[in-house]
């Protein structure tokens, strides 16, 4: 079926993960009533066969907590956020299987500016 290498995934997945201790004054993008967004996104992605091409990744904090919880789709840096199951359904339908990304879901532009190069970073901080 796909000759003799296996092919490498058309999208990746990443999904954060990152819980606050109850109490904490920082939001967190998993808590007891969104602990099963991760293994939702998964399940979807096997229901669909399409689990071979899309690979889902639990990963730790991206910085955008109190929009959470919040999930990047590469290629292309698409970070949605306030997720919910319905979202995800949404997301997996129209953004990973037809193409077509879900603005109303994607990160307000301001929270989400152009990203800046490692040398520019460094030129920035004083690095030489």
């Amino acid at each position: 079926m796909f000759g003799n290498a296996m092919p490498q995934p058309a999208f990746y997945i990443f999904k954060c993960e990152q819980s606050s201790p109850p109490g904490m004054p920082k939001p967190s993008c998993v808590n007891q009533s969104n602990a099963d967004l991760f293994q939702y996104l998964a399940q979807s992605l096997m229901q669909k066969g399409i689990i071979g091409t899309v690979q889902p990744i639990r990963t730790s904090c991206l910085n955008r907590c109190s929009l959470g919880p919040i999930m990047l789709v590469e290629p292309g840096h698409f970070l949605y956020v306030g997720l919910t199951k319905e979202k995800i359904d949404r997301v997996i339908n129209e953004h990973i299987i037809e193409g077509n990304p879900v603005n109303e879901f994607l990160i307000p532009e301001q929270f989400w500016g152009d990203a800046i190069s490692p040398k520019q970073m460094m030129n920035m901080a004083g690095y030489r």
